[in-house]
């Protein structure tokens, strides 16, 4: 008799563990991949659905963008230069099944593809550019990987150059080439601007119809008198020049 009271309560116990596992939910950024007896049927969510129990399997996928850190490279670049480059890498799961079906683990193949990538890049390139064209080269960089993930369903929608190492040797290299190209920069701007100044006493020497030197001795004085304490010696004949300037006007 008692056998009969409990038989029905086991039944419905089974029917609701049952249905309980049938009901799956994924979140916005979730997908479910679903197997029939082993076979790729569809992609279901986001939000509730149906799984049926021993006949049908689901992997759950996540479609949020990826972070992921390309470790540090040793790269010898095209001009014999040693250095040590790493990256970050952004990317997300375009397609489910794909991720799930066409390689065994996306993430582990994503990584190994950007760090080859990232040697083959920057070996091709040239100290200088590595430094000044970061963006070109990851720019280079993005349409490789993501040419070489997309038969895997994965989309990348960044990379970035963090950082480069240099040899101890090379960066003052590099210092002393910085300070020689700012002592140029200065002697050509200083340079340029003796030689504006010469134009500008010419063409004043042209008017007034005086010598350039005499108008650059006026300039000089012009210059020294407006220091505090300073005593001014007139050679004889820049007395003579400034005279004859005075009386031609």
């Amino acid at each position: 008799m008692i056998d009969l009271l409990f038989a029905p309560l086991g039944f419905f116990v089974v029917l609701a563990v049952l249905a309980a596992s049938m009901i799956k939910i994924a979140r916005e950024y979730e997908r479910g991949v679903i197997f029939r007896l082993g076979r790729l049927v569809n992609t279901r969510g986001p939000g509730l659905f149906l799984v049926i129990p021993v006949i049908e399997a689901m992997i759950k996928v996540d479609l949020r963008i990826v972070t992921l850190d390309v470790p540090a490279q040793d790269v010898i670049t095209r001009d014999n230069i040693p250095v040590k480059i790493d990256a970050v890498l952004y990317f997300k799961i375009s397609d489910p099944a794909k991720a799930i079906t066409e390689i065994e683990d996306f993430m582990t193949a994503t990584s190994q593809i950007a760090q080859t990538s990232l040697r083959g890049v920057a070996g091709e390139a040239a100290f200088d550019e590595i430094l000044a064209e970061r963006e070109k080269i990851n720019t280079k960089l993005h349409k490789i990987i993501d040419e070489a993930t997309d038969p895997w369903g994965i989309k990348v929608t960044a990379v970035e150059i963090k950082h480069v190492e240099t040899p101890e040797g090379m960066q003052r290299a590099i210092a002393k080439q910085a300070e020689a190209e700012r002592v140029r920069r200065a002697k050509v701007i200083l340079a340029e601007g003796e030689y504006q100044a010469a134009r500008k006493l010419k063409a004043a020497g042209d008017i007034l119809g005086a010598d350039p030197i005499t108008l650059r001795y006026l300039e000089t004085l012009s210059e020294a008198a407006k220091e505090p304490n300073t005593t001014i010696i007139f050679p004889a004949e820049m007395l003579g020049m400034v005279k004859g300037l005075v009386n031609k006007k």
